[in-house]
């Protein structure tokens, strides 16, 4: 898909630098993979307060041989 996008040519040349890429298709692909990443993390972060445990719970039952 074909897209036209105005970025700033200092911010495309820095993360080309930063990011060794050899185009700018290169860097705007990375950039939205870490943003994506990085909202996605953000997200697991915000449920972490959410869920409630079971405090009887005993994990190293689990691992024991039986």
């Amino acid at each position: 898909m074909a897209t036209n996008l105005a970025i700033d040519d200092w911010l495309i040349d820095e993360a080309k630098a930063i990011g060794r890429h050899r185009t700018k298709k290169g860097v705007v692909t990375e950039a939205l993979q870490e943003y994506i990443q990085r909202r996605k993390q953000a997200e697991i972060f915000n449920i972490f307060n959410k869920i409630d445990f079971d405090q009887d719970y005993d994990y190293k039952k689990q691992r024991s041989v039986k």
